[in-house]
């Protein structure tokens, strides 16, 4: 029985690079097609996995319980195979908050616009609100349900947003030339977080960088979440200072 990650694309992935860090067993990266990715839940192979595109929402029908922090965001990243009873959680939650807190990255009482609408957007979502947001809007080039907003009416009505939050993939590599949005009208921006982890820094981060405003990327949140899902893997626990050790190691190797 493995563990590993299951997506669709994995080519950008570090994750087994952290993983095998972390703890010393082997990790595989799995990329799956949607049918593929049907057929290698119903087959319960694994001991753990970690969930990522498109399937943080998908993979829920295929769960027999979720956890409750699991259940209120909608989305999962980590799957125990408890002797075939498949449990569900959702790491990225500590990943993200970890990314906020150790950065210092001020939201309580501030406006905040989360970029996309997908299974990452419901956990900044939670984690904004766990912050203490005084105002969240998810930002949608399809937006759909309350507090959705289109790019345009973004631009025109929301130039005022002080935290902005990138769920979606858009400058994640190969593609890093792009970016979600054009920071130039935000001039009340305090701070950019970015979800994406490669490249380690992104043309929005960069962008809010050259504006003077407060920028991170995702490896922190990678490698923080990636510490609980090993944690709920093997029942075990591991100290906070084996973030910084293997994001450390990580950055040795990409720079």
């Amino acid at each position: 029985m493995i563990y590993g990650l299951i997506g669709e694309k994995l080519g950008h992935s570090y994750s087994k690079f952290i993983h095998e860090k972390m703890v010393d067993d082997k990790y595989y990266l799995i990329p799956l097609s949607h049918d593929e990715f049907d057929q290698f839940m119903r087959n319960k192979e694994f001991a753990g996995i970690n969930v990522t595109i498109p399937y943080k929402e998908k993979v829920i029908a295929y769960l027999d319980e979720l956890d409750t922090l699991a259940k209120e965001i909608g989305a999962v990243n980590t799957v125990v195979n408890n002797n075939g009873r498949l449990i569900g959680y959702n790491t990225d939650f500590y990943g993200l908050l970890y990314l906020f807190t150790s950065n210092q990255i001020v939201v309580k009482g501030k406006k905040c616009l989360i970029l996309g609408n997908g299974g990452t957007s419901k956990t900044a979502q939670a984690v904004l609100e766990t912050l203490g947001a005084g105002e969240i809007l998810k930002v949608s080039r399809r937006p759909e349900g309350d507090n959705t907003i289109s790019y345009e009416e973004c631009y025109k009505n929301h130039k005022n947003a002080q935290v902005i939050v990138n769920t979606t993939p858009v400058g994640m590599y190969p593609n890093i030339d792009n970016s979600p949005l054009d920071l130039t009208p935000f001039t009340l921006c305090q701070s950019v977080v970015d979800v994406i982890f490669n490249p380690i820094q992104t043309k929005l981060t960069k962008q809010a960088k050259s504006l003077g405003i407060k920028s991170v990327t995702g490896l922190v949140m990678l490698v923080a979440q990636a510490k609980q899902a090993e944690e709920y893997f093997r029942g075990i626990k591991l100290e906070d200072a084996i973030i910084h050790k293997i994001t450390e190691e990580l950055l040795n190797q990409i720079i």
